[in-house]
């Protein structure tokens, strides 16, 4: 079972209000395309990368269009913990946890 963190939904709808201003339409696309790419994850969870700052085989992530899922994988599910831009740095301290 994947799922989303509070912290990762509110990215989501952040990134979604933010395309939003310029082309709800588009908006409505990414955040859809954003969540269709992380379901398959619990049948193969470790299709995405080892996320280089944490060098920890459970921290993985998916890249689609100009963003980062990041996700982690727990025994009984996958839990989807931030969406970042490319071009964000990443801090530990963004990724919560638990």
């Amino acid at each position: 079972m994947v799922r989303w963190s509070d912290h990762a939904l509110a990215q989501l709808r952040h990134i979604h209000d933010y395309i939003a201003k310029d082309s709800p339409l588009y908006a409505k696309r990414v955040s859809e395309a954003l969540v269709q790419k992380t379901l398959g994850l619990d049948a193969l969870p470790r299709l995405g990368r080892m996320v280089p700052e944490l060098s920890e085989d459970a921290f993985r992530e998916l890249g689609l269009y100009s963003y980062r899922i990041l996700y982690e994988i727990r025994p009984d599910h996958i839990r989807i913990l931030a969406v970042i831009h490319k071009r964000q740095d990443l801090q530990v301290s963004d990724i919560p946890h638990g």
